[in-house]
């Protein structure tokens, strides 16, 4: 297993999903999962799913700027990190944003997300 080919790959299908079909991203969360947005911290798929679907803007685009991921203990887990930039539909300016996602392996040979920090950064 390539980790740099995994992140890669979880990162397309993770954006895709969010722009696409944001409910759909509720099968990369478990009940163990956190996701803190702008310093919210929200925990189980159900409730991160509610908060991704309930925020302000329904369209919109992501453009990944940098992937970096390294491994993350003995489990098999990783750190991904991922900087770009989101255009919500109807805005004339695209806003910078970084994410950082902790994904653990399943028992069926895939990942889901254990940890998920996202921030908008102003300049």
């Amino acid at each position: 297993m390539d980790p740099d080919a995994v992140a890669k790959a979880f990162v397309e299908h993770y954006y895709r999903t969010f722009d696409g079909n944001r409910p759909g991203l509720g099968g990369l969360y478990q009940d163990a999962s956190m996701l803190t947005f702008e310093g919210d911290k929200i925990q189980g798929a159900a409730a991160i799913v509610a908060k991704l679907t309930s925020l302000p803007f329904q369209q919109c685009v992501h453009a990944v700027s940098t992937v970096d991921c390294q491994p993350s203990g003995p489990a098999g887990g990783m750190l991904v990190f991922v900087s770009g930039s989101l255009q919500i539909s109807g805005e004339s300016h695209a806003l910078k944003f970084s994410q950082m996602f902790h994904l653990m392996p399943t028992p069926q040979g895939s990942f889901y997300v254990l940890n998920d920090i996202f921030r908008l950064n102003y300049a």
